[in-house]
């Protein structure tokens, strides 16, 4: 007899895998700031911003196997957003294709996974960020047992969150935060000792939010 957690984990991957399988994303609606002063301020921006692309890695549900997303905790090291909770990924460069390609490339730089072992089933919208990035999520799929080689420079620790409480719109809370001497509205999840917010929650919401949607 399935449990609560194995019961909810297949619903959550199941309602994923229906909302790409019914959404193809070619033009995707972008994922906004949770804050509108920021969303004000990037549509106002003229000087371009720097593309970039996120890997969503979401392990597939199977029996024993409950089906999580691929985390990372950025290096303190790092001078943009040290010790945060991120999706693997990062910039654009000449040798990538396309937004996919950047995302591949980099979650094999970031945590040695090998785009081989990734099957790409969507897309979400792009999402501007203060910090001078346009950021394209891509969704993929990935067995539930691989091994990670994290890089030592970029990533302090990885760690697998369950899909279905990443995917739960409610899970998520509305909180504050200083930026630029000023007060920016942010969202935010606690999983057992990490704090899941800024760029990363809001594209796990927006992804969330979406598939909620379209089952009404």
């Amino acid at each position: 007899m399935k449990n609560a957690d194995d019961s909810n984990s297949e619903q959550a991957f199941d309602n994923l895998l229906a909302y790409f399988s019914r959404n193809k994303n070619d033009n995707p609606d972008p994922i906004f700031h949770p804050d509108n002063l920021v969303n004000k301020m990037m549509t106002e921006r003229s000087n371009a911003l720097r593309k970039a692309s996120v890997l969503i890695p979401i392990t597939r549900h199977k029996p024993g196997k409950n089906s999580e997303i691929v985390l990372t905790v950025r290096s303190k090291n790092l001078s943009s957003h040290p010790g945060q909770i991120s999706l693997p990924g990062g910039s654009e460069e000449a040798i990538d294709s396309d937004v996919v390609a950047t995302a591949l490339r980099e979650s094999e730089e970031e945590i040695g996974l090998a785009p081989g072992d990734v099957e790409v089933i969507g897309r979400l919208g792009d999402m501007a960020l203060p910090s001078g990035f346009q950021i394209t999520p891509i969704v993929g799929l990935i067995e539930p047992d691989l091994e990670y080689a994290p890089c030592p420079i970029e990533v302090a620790e990885i760690f697998h969150a369950p899909l279905s409480l990443l995917m739960n719109p409610d899970s998520y809370q509305s909180t504050s935060m200083a930026y630029d001497n000023q007060s920016r509205k942010v969202l935010e999840l606690q999983f057992k000792r990490f704090r899941i917010w800024g760029a990363t929650a809001a594209i796990l919401y927006h992804l969330a939010q979406m598939i909620e949607n379209s089952k009404t």
